[in-house]
């Protein structure tokens, strides 16, 4: 029973990709760490396949629009992937499973963890909740490419270690550095997070952990056919009311797993 829930959760991921067009890893992480029961270092790895592989689909599909900025996107994507990889095969695994201990209580990896995503899950929520202004595109001429790169790699490092795709931070990286307009700064940051998830999992995760492929191959697959569902949901739902009140249902996520964590433990 508990594994059912577990799939109709990775078809409501699909779903709510569909729709809003992000809330991925807010989902994936809690459904692999509190309803099957895997462990942190598991479900941040899975959870990158998964939204990597989302974030590959819709990318493709907005690339046939033309709203992908590739030059962008390989200046700040190069150095995320490099930093999602280092921090899932170096980073996370050399990690003690205690970090430290205070008296009787034990600052764990998973709490180190679990508890970035819980604070990383507040703005990500405050930017559904009030939304993206619509901006225009400026010259690219004199932008900071270096700045650019350098944004990408501790965004890598960051996203990597709570194993995220970093939209809600990548996103305004884009705006405000690479000059783009919002279309073009969410369609570019869809190839990014599919390159740095997709990429950071096979070249990190997957040569330090053993992989339960038929499970994670039948969730994603059932998360693609929720996006599907819920991209034909768009023709009948305002996704952009939904996406506020998924903005609080993600502040609710974000108060369950520190709760979890930290109070429960």
């Amino acid at each position: 029973m508990i594994d059912i829930v577990g799939y109709f959760g990775a078809l409501f991921i699909g779903v709510s990709l569909g729709l809003i067009g992000g809330g991925g890893s807010i989902l994936a992480v809690p459904i692999f760490a509190y309803i099957f029961g895997i462990n942190e270092q598991f479900a941040t790895a899975y959870s990158l396949f998964v939204v990597g592989v989302s974030a590959l689909v819709g990318g493709i599909k907005q690339s046939k629009n033309g709203w992908v900025e590739w030059k962008i996107a390989l200046i700040f994507g190069l150095p995320t992937i490099v930093a999602v990889t280092v921090a899932r095969k170096y980073l996370v695994p050399s990690l003690p499973e205690v970090l430290f201990q205070i008296n009787e209580f034990e600052f764990t990896r998973r709490m180190a963890m679990f508890g970035l995503f819980a604070l990383l899950m507040i703005p990500a929520g405050v930017s559904m909740i009030k939304g993206r202004k619509e901006t225009r595109s400026k010259p690219q001429s004199t932008l900071n490419y270096p700045l650019i790169a350098i944004e990408g790699l501790l965004i890598g490092i960051l996203t990597g270690f709570v194993g995220a795709g970093g939209g809600f931070l990548i996103i305004p990286s884009l705006v405000i550095l690479a000059h783009l307009e919002m279309k073009k700064a969410v369609a570019t940051s869809l190839m990014i997070i599919a390159g740095n998830s997709i990429l950071g999992f096979f070249l990190g995760d997957a040569l330090t952990i053993e992989i339960d492929w038929s499970f994670i191959f039948s969730f994603t697959f059932l998360s693609l056919i929720g996006i599907f569902v819920g991209t034909y949901l768009t023709n009948f739902v305002d996704g952009r009311k939904l996406k506020k009140g998924f903005g609080y249902f993600v502040f609710a996520m974000a108060a369950f797993i520190g709760y979890m964590e930290f109070v429960v433990k």
